[in-house]
């Protein structure tokens, strides 16, 4: 751990059956109460799947608890740091799928794309026979991505499988390469590639996290930011704190171009509102107001 930055943020899944994950729910939920580790779990019977963050202390405490049920060895795992807890609320929640596509009978367990690592990846992106995809949504794609990626314009994960059945080719398109943020879409949707009869899928090991981690910018074929659930809302290379923040009032990221825009109201509203279904003003203004008067009292305001 930095001694600059003592928040630990920790990203990690692995798809493994859990027959029993419902009994997690409560003693994972303890545990990171205890040990002051905040952020989200997703655990169903395909696996684990979130980003936590805390102490030094707290986060290995999760790792060994994890670690003691043998069915989490292959866990995969990354580490970045910040100044203050990016999340305010712990939560351990039970779900269909740790990550959502929708397609029955897709399990990376049994099927899954070959993995590339960091290093390699450069070269694999150069082979001019490679269709490189970036299976995350529209707005992640749009603050930073792969030089050459194609951008499925997608809402949400679930849209993929009709992106692919709409544009590509397995007769066509003869190798796929996939990047997602930490890796775990990719796993997913590599699978359901190899399902829809294309011959030679590959995926980023550990996502573009691990990219960002690894590979120096002088050798980098990245652009722009990366996306991050959590309040850093963007990180950079060597997973250093990105530009971006997000708008109170319709939750899309803002670079610090937007955040000049005449539209833009700090903690209200932005350019993008307008289009965005359910932004609330009215709300955003009195979440703001909240936040300013919390702050004056030198506490965190915990509201949404």
């Amino acid at each position: 751990m930095s001694q600059n930055h003592p928040i630990v943020v920790a990203a990690l899944y692995q798809f493994v059956s859990l027959p029993d994950f419902a009994s997690l729910r409560d003693p994972l939920t303890a545990l990171m109460r205890e040990n002051g580790v905040k952020g989200t779990l997703l655990i169903a019977a395909e696996g684990i799947n979130g980003t936590v963050a805390g102490s030094r202390e707290g986060i290995d405490a999760l790792k060994d608890f994890l670690a003691k049920d043998g069915r989490f060895r292959d866990l995969e795992y990354k580490e970045s740091f910040a100044d203050e807890q990016p999340f305010l609320r712990t939560k351990v929640r039970l779900k269909e799928e740790i990550v959502t596509l929708g397609v029955e009978g897709i399990d990376p367990t049994k099927r899954v794309g070959t993995y590339v690592s960091a290093r390699d990846w450069n070269a694999l992106m150069s082979d001019p026979e490679v269709t490189l995809i970036d299976v995350r949504n529209d707005y992640e794609v749009e603050i930073g991505t792969f030089k050459g990626a194609l951008n499925p314009n997608t809402e949400t994960f679930r849209a993929f499988p009709d992106y692919v059945k709409e544009n590509l080719n397995p007769k066509t398109q003869k190798k796929i390469a996939m990047v997602c943020t930490g890796g775990i879409r990719c796993e997913k949707a590599s699978a359901y590639m190899l399902e829809q009869g294309f011959e030679e899928v590959y995926h980023l090991k550990g996502g573009i996290l691990r990219y960002l981690e690894e590979v120096a910018p002088e050798e980098s074929a990245w652009e722009g930011d990366c996306f991050v659930f959590d309040n850093r809302v963007s990180v950079g290379h060597g997973l250093a704190l990105g530009q971006y923040t997000l708008c109170h009032g319709c939750r899309h990221p803002l670079s610090p171009d937007d955040r000049q825009d005449p539209a833009f109201v700090d903690g209200i509203s932005c350019k993008y509102c307008d289009s965005k279904e359910g932004m609330n003003r009215a709300r955003a203004s009195e979440r703001q107001k909240q936040m300013t008067l919390a702050k004056s009292r030198g506490v965190r305001h915990l509201g949404r």
